[in-house]
């Protein structure tokens, strides 16, 4: 009986021996002082967090928004809590043309962050084409206009400026995890999943990392906004679990940029639906690398738990009558 003992430390370290020849991208670390870093949604939430943690550790750091004004004030408020004044430029997303001439203006970057993002709540039921549409053109679209648009200068001389990293803001919601109330937003995040995968394969000679990060519910504007058109079943779901601030997300984000991590989680719920559903991501960690592979079926029953708690929640909603007009008929719970 001593003997297995001995066996299963030999089976590790021949595992640990296997992944560590089999990881790819190998390790790598991504430096944030002296460096530009381009932050979307930079003027409030996450970005504006994210960009204050940036600017604080060195970085030169440039936002981008929509409304001038805010912009105006994220960067004074930048400025009057790190005294590092930032650039900041104004354009939509969906405008890639746009998007194009900023990025021949800024200088080349060397952290992407695609931090923009909307949600317009409500089962697909009910939900105007209008605004699906704004939600695929931000969401997904928008993010592979800022990526094409800045993907030459940022490749240009990368050997001699170091390693770059792009970073895809994507949400619980797209982590393999479709919730109600989320339908369109779901997809449009789960596209970053398989944006993310490609473009690291494309981009690895370059010497360019991707990140992918998860945001639970963060205490930011937007969320005050979208509580308000939740549907009643997501207002249930969403209660499992407590948000977190931007500046706890803002410091998940920089952190899984500054070590090259591909699926970066944000809380402990988070870790684990990026073990369980790590499938063919690319993975860096041997550590990790042991959890995705002996936890999954934990996982997996984990994760049946809490889709038995959420289909029952689900379930329940036609039976509702308060979720119903006086014809019978259902209510647009997203109004």
């Amino acid at each position: 009986m001593a003997t297995i003992p001995i066996l299963i430390v030999i089976f590790l370290l021949i595992m640990s021996l296997y992944l560590t020849l089999l990881l790819r991208p190998k390790p790598i670390k991504i430096p944030v002082k002296n460096r530009h870093i381009f932050i979307t949604g930079g003027s409030s939430g996450i970005g504006l967090s994210l960009a204050h943690q940036a600017a604080s550790e060195g970085a030169r750091v440039t936002i981008l928004a929509r409304d001038p004004n805010k912009l105006e004030q994220a960067r004074d408020s930048i400025h009057l809590s790190t005294g590092v004044d930032v650039n900041i430029a104004i354009a939509d997303v969906r405008d890639f043309e746009t998007l194009k001439a900023v990025m021949d203006e800024v200088d080349p970057i060397d952290v992407l962050v695609c931090n923009q993002g909307v949600y317009i709540g409500g089962e697909l039921e009910f939900q105007k084409m209008e605004n699906i549409k704004m939600m695929v053109d931000v969401n997904l679209m928008g993010t592979l206009n800022l990526i094409k648009a800045a993907l030459p200068r940022m490749k240009n001389n990368r050997k001699i400026r170091g390693p770059a990293s792009i970073a895809l803001m994507s949400s619980q919601a797209g982590q393999q995890c479709g919730f109600y109330g989320y339908t369109t937003y779901s997809a449009t995040k789960f596209g970053l999943r398989g944006l993310g995968e490609a473009l690291q394969m494309e981009l690895i000679s370059d010497d360019i990392h991707v990140s992918l990060i998860f945001p639970p519910d963060t205490a930011t504007p937007g969320l005050i906004e979208e509580r308000k058109r939740r549907p009643r079943v997501m207002r249930k779901i969403a209660a499992c679990s407590s948000p977190m601030t931007a500046d706890e997300v803002a410091r998940k984000t920089l952190d899984g940029i500054k070590s090259g991590t591909f699926l970066v989680s944000c809380n402990f719920l988070g870790f684990l639906m990026c073990l369980g559903a790590a499938d063919f991501a690319p993975q860096r960690s041997i550590l990790t690398a042991f959890a995705e592979i002996f936890a999954a079926g934990f996982i997996r029953f984990y994760a049946i738990a809490f889709l038995w708690r959420f289909y029952e929640m689900a379930s329940r909603r036609n039976t509702n009558s308060s979720h119903k007009r006086a014809d019978g008929t259902m209510k647009n719970s997203s109004n």
